[in-house]
């Protein structure tokens, strides 16, 4: 029972937290990286021309901070707003409180956030824009942004990370119990010793 359980937990943690980050950072094929903001000049408008092959497209921001950031989701680190034609195809916040950082810069402490931003589709083919903007979130020493899109890319199944989670915790538990068990399993008596 206790592999079973263990194959509970090992394919919760694969629904649950491999199959999010592979739809959001590795499915489809990269379009382009644009940056956004740098320290020096502030925030850029990106454009990007996107055709309607490209659909669905997957919007992915970095942001690169001067020092490690407390996130804790509550309040908006930037916003997105994507436009074609003056029309608004995409408008969202970004909080980077979901997801694992990485180093950007060892030396000073540097790290690198990324948030998805969601996904544009249907893609009409033209010029899109990009505006990055500030949120609420204070206190953030954002040294550089980054808009990426990538082309083809899935979309979520919302039933993945429950489920996923609701195995990891079926998992645990069993293979927690199976283990008490086994130790207040009582040894059987060693046989008796007959004397000649």
């Amino acid at each position: 029972m206790r592999i079973l359980f263990l194959l509970l937990f090992l394919a919760g943690l694969a629904v649950g937290i491999g199959y999010p980050f592979v739809v959001s950072n590795v499915s489809g094929r990269e379009i382009g990286r644009y940056p956004a903001y740098e320290r020096r000049s502030g925030y850029t408008v990106v454009e990007a021309d996107l055709s309607a092959a490209d659909a669905p497209v997957r919007v992915l921001v970095d942001m690169s901070s001067l020092g490690s950031l407390t996130l804790d989701g509550a309040t908006t680190a930037l916003t997105l707003t994507a436009t074609v034609g003056g029309r608004t195809v995409l408008a969202t916040t970004l909080k980077f409180a979901h997801q694992q950082p990485r180093s950007d810069n060892p030396q000073a402490g540097g790290m690198i956030y990324r948030d998805d931003a969601g996904l544009i589709d249907p893609v009409e083919s033209g010029r899109y824009r990009f505006v990055l903007g500030p949120g609420d979130a204070e206190r953030i020493e954002m040294r550089s942004a980054e808009i990426i899109l990538r082309a083809g890319a899935s979309d979520m199944d919302p039933r993945a990370v429950p489920i996923g989670y609701t195995l990891m915790a079926i998992g645990f538990v069993g293979f927690f119990v199976s283990l008490q068990r086994r130790k207040k399993t009582p040894e059987a008596p060693p046989p008796p010793k007959w004397g000649r």
